[in-house]
C-alpha cells in the first residue's frame, strides 16, 4: 500500500525533485555524477556576508583532504564554529552539498563553519570516513586561534548519512577523550544498521527517496558486509550501550522517513541518559523533504534547527573528559 496519501500536500512537489534510483556498485560512479551536476548548477548564494575557502589537510589516514570553511565577513572573534558532515547514504555526496546551508549558518549565527569532504565507502569502509570527521574535529581544535574560533563552542552536524556520523563522531570524541564537542545536530540520522534489514518493517516508511534497499547498499559498503550481527557503535550509533556524557542533542526527522522509529528511539535513549535533547517530528515528511523550499513546514523545520544551534553556540562546551 502506498504511503503518498500521508505526505504533506506542500511537499508532493519535492518527489519529482527526488526520483526514484537504484543503488548498485555499478550504477555509483554515474549516480554520483548526476549528483555533482545538480550541486553545481544551484545558485550560490554569494550575496550573503560569508566568505568561504578551500583547505586541504591530513585525513584519518593521512591522506590529503579537503575542507570548505565559511567565514563571515565580520567575525567577532573567539566566534563559535560548527563541523558540518554531509549525507548521501555513505557513498555519495561531498562538501559541497551543504553550500547553501553554511552560508545561511555562518551568517545567521555569526559562527565559522568547516564542511568536511569525507572519503566514501565502498571504495572506503568503516573507520575510513569517521576518521575523516575526527580528523577534522582535531584540526578546527587544534587551529581554533588561527581561524577565531573558541574551542569550548564547537558543535558538529549533519544531515542522513552525516547525521550517522555526526553521533558515532561524538560518541568516538567522548570514547577517546578527545577534542570538545558543545552540541550536536542530527538530522534524520542514519544509526542502525538494522533497520530495513531487520524486525517488523515500518508500513509506512521508506518509500520515498531513501528506501530500504538503499538502506541495505549504503550499510553493506559502509561495513564491508550484511548489515546486522555484531555492529561496532562507532559504525552504527544505536548500538551504544552507553550515551550518557554526550553532547547536548537536536534531532528532527519525518513521519514518513525511514529513519524515523532509529531517530524516535536514539532520542528517548539520549534523555535516559541525562543527554539534554530536543526531539522534533514532522507529519508528512519523507527523507529529504528540505527540498521543498519554501513550504512552510521547511521553513519551520530550518528555523528551529537554526535557533537551536544558536542557542547552543552561545553557551561554553562542558569540561572535556578526563
Amino acid at each position: 500500500m502506498s504511503s503518498l496519501h500521508l505526505v504533506d500536500p506542500d511537499l508532493l512537489p519535492g518527489l519529482e525533485l527526488l526520483p526514484p534510483f537504484t543503488l548498485t556498485r555499478e550504477a555509483l560512479p554515474e549516480i554520483r555524477a548526476a549528483l555533482e551536476e545538480t550541486v553545481a548548477a544551484q545558485p550560490l548564494l554569494d550575496q550573503l556576508p560569508v566568505e568561504r575557502r578551500e583547505q586541504v589537510i591530513a585525513g584519518g589516514a593521512g591522506q590529503p583532504m579537503r575542507l570548505l570553511i565559511y567565514t563571515p565577513r565580520e567575525l567577532s572573534a573567539p566566534a563559535a564554529a560548527l563541523l558540518h558532515i554531509h549525507g548521501g547514504g555513505y557513498v555519495l555526496g561531498s562538501a559541497h552539498i551543504g553550500d547553501a546551508g553554511n552560508r545561511i549558518a555562518a551568517a545567521a549565527t555569526g559562527a565559522v563553519i568547516v564542511a568536511v569532504d569525507y572519503r566514501l565507502a565502498p571504495e572506503t569502509p568503516f573507520p575510513g570516513p569517521l576518521e575523516d570527521c575526527y580528523a577534522a574535529l582535531r584540526w578546527l581544535h587544534d587551529e581554533a586561534g588561527s581561524l577565531g574560533v573558541d574551542p569550548a563552542r564547537v558543535a558538529i552536524r549533519g544531515e542522513s548519512a552525516g547525521g550517522g556520523l555526526a553521533a558515532a563522531l561524538a560518541l568516538l570524541a567522548r570514547d577517546r577523550r578527545g577534542p570538545a564537542i558543545c552540541h550536536q545536530t542530527l538530522i534524520y540520522p542514519m544509526i542502525d544498521d538494522r533497520t530495513g534489514s531487520e524486525g517488523d518493517p515500518h508500513p509506512h516508511t521508506g518509500e520515498f527517496v531513501w528506501t530500504a534497499e538503499a538502506n541495505r547498499f549504503g550499510w553493506t559498503a559502509l561495513l564491508g558486509r550484511e548489515p546486522g550481527g555484531d555492529t561496532p557503535a562507532h559504525a552504527a550509533p544505536a548500538r551504544a550501550a552507553d550515551l550518557s556524557r554526550l553532547p547536548p542533542a537536536y534531532i528532527a526527522t519525518g513521519a514518513l522517513d525511514l529513519f524515523v522509529e532509529e531517530n524516535m528511539d536514539y532520542a528517548r535513549r539520549l534523555i535516559r541518559a541525562g543527554v539534554p535533547t530536543e526531539f522534533h517530528i514532522y507529519p508528512g515528511a519523507y527523507h529529504g523533504f528540505e527540498v521543498n523550499v519554501g513550504a512552510p513546514v521547511v521553513e519551520m523545520s530550518g528555523r528551529l534547527a537554526l535557533d537551536a544551534l544558536c542557542r547552543a553556540l552561545k553557551k561554553r562546551a562542558s569540561p572535556e573528559i578526563s
